[in-house]
């Protein structure tokens, strides 16, 4: 339900959980702690962060100056932002004439509020966003009462191609478009021409286009094994010009979601908006975490760690998607992005086909899953009188390392076995 005033307190309104945060309260409730043994986390949205085959050093310690200690900048240490963008240039942007400067890039405290800072700059806007998508995004685009959310969705929950989002900008009149790419909880891409005729559709139209990036390094085929990472910069013409925002960090990409740093790329005007709304949200990003974060950022480092995500996850994929064909409940294409299976479970007992009553089974074996009607995202629960057709679906993570992917699945089969 949207939420109303408390009655204790009637100043605030009752806020309501994520449905990724939810779902760890009723866990932690359950007895679930970070590290706890016995338990399978296959739902917070993170990956292991440890060692894994061919990967870059892991960053085990933090030094701290006496600099350090002081405030930094609200858009981000200069020399961090031209890392940045000199990572997208060389990565995305070789032999273009329009290339990105410090001026382009601002740093954030983590992807929330990189975001926050977004849509907090955009004014009077009708703002589209697509279904299934990042459940995070309902309530951050329900608090702020300069744009109108506008769902848009499709038959396969895929995306739509360059010719239906001229479609959907059009009728709907969108003067910037959210989504994750690729696609949170759904493993969707848009990528190559696709993303091209995206951007081409976005400059003719003055639309925004706000990406959020942070499984851009998690690809799989077909996309083609020398692309180590994805961004809708490779695509744009003029830096300063083309409505083209981005957000990523080094929660998943880096697999360091523990030091919440993220940086948003864009044309310098929106860079200065967004800045200046981070000075009343978050006062911007810790110094030191800023200052650790520079050989991480050079494109070499990130590079490799592209490559061992890719080579690792894999094989968590291929693993997930065998077991989800034993109970009837693979997808026909596994994920092309993300490390996310968004499976129905319409083919399962009918007493399974409920999303919260499969998590409501899953925590009893310390199983920790995520219902699907949480990424049916509803700002100011407009459609809360219609039911989620994300209903009898799951999300379910191959994040965690294999012996806990294992570990979990083992116990989900488990939970089919009794109720057939």
């Amino acid at each position: 339900m949207h939420p109303r005033r408390s009655e204790e307190t009637s100043a605030f309104r009752d806020v309501p959980h994520t449905g990724v945060i939810y779902v760890m309260e009723q866990a932690s409730k359950a007895g679930f702690v970070y590290g706890h043994p016995d338990w399978a986390n296959l739902g917070q949205g993170a990956p292991e962060t440890g060692d894994i085959p061919d990967c870059p050093p892991r960053m085990e310690t933090m030094h701290i100056d006496q600099i350090q200690s002081e405030y930094a900048p609200v858009a981000g240490l200069r020399e961090l932002r031209e890392a940045v963008a000199t990572l997208y240039n060389e990565r995305y942007r070789k032999g273009k004439t329009s290339l990105y400067t410090y001026e382009n890039v601002a740093i954030s405290a983590g992807g929330r509020a990189g975001l926050a800072r977004i849509v907090a700059a955009l004014s009077g806007v009708n703002l589209g966003h697509f279904l299934p998508d990042y459940t995070a995004y309902e309530e951050l685009l329900d608090l702020y009462r300069a744009i109108v959310p506008i769902p848009i969705t499709s038959d396969t929950m895929g995306l739509p191609t360059p010719e239906r989002l001229r479609f959907e900008i059009m009728s709907r009149g969108l003067g910037a478009i959210l989504l994750s790419n690729p696609v949170n909880p759904t493993g969707c891409v848009v990528a190559g021409e696709e993303l091209k005729g995206w951007l081409e559709q976005a400059r003719m139209f003055r639309c925004a286009l706000i990406f959020d990036e942070f499984y851009s390094h998690y690809l799989y085929d077909p996309i083609p094994k020398q692309q180590l990472s994805l961004s809708a910069s490779e695509y744009v013409e003029d830096v300063n010009h083309d409505p083209v925002i981005i957000v990523d960090g080094l929660t998943k990409n880096w697999r360091y979601p523990g030091l919440r740093l993220s940086w948003t790329l864009g044309p310098k005007k929106v860079i200065d908006a967004v800045s200046s709304a981070g000075s009343f949200l978050d006062g911007g990003a810790a110094h030191p975490i800023q200052k650790a974060a520079f050989p991480l950022i050079k494109k070499s480092h990130a590079d490799k760690e592209a490559q061992s995500i890719r080579a690792h996850f894999s094989k968590k994929r291929a693993y997930m998607q065998e077991r989800l064909q034993e109970w009837g409940m693979a997808p026909d294409e596994a994920p092309r992005g993300g490390f996310y299976f968004f499976p129905s479970l319409s083919n399962l007992p009918e007493p399974l086909q409920d999303g919260m009553r499969f998590f409501e089974e899953a925590l009893k074996e310390q199983v920790i899953t995520v219902p699907g009607v949480f990424f049916d995202v509803n700002p100011g629960g407009r459609r809360d009188h219609l039911p989620s057709r994300l209903k009898s679906y799951l999300r379910l993570s191959y994040g965690p390392p294999m012996p806990e992917l294992e570990r979990g699945l083992d116990r989900l089969g488990k939970i089919i076995r009794r109720f057939q």
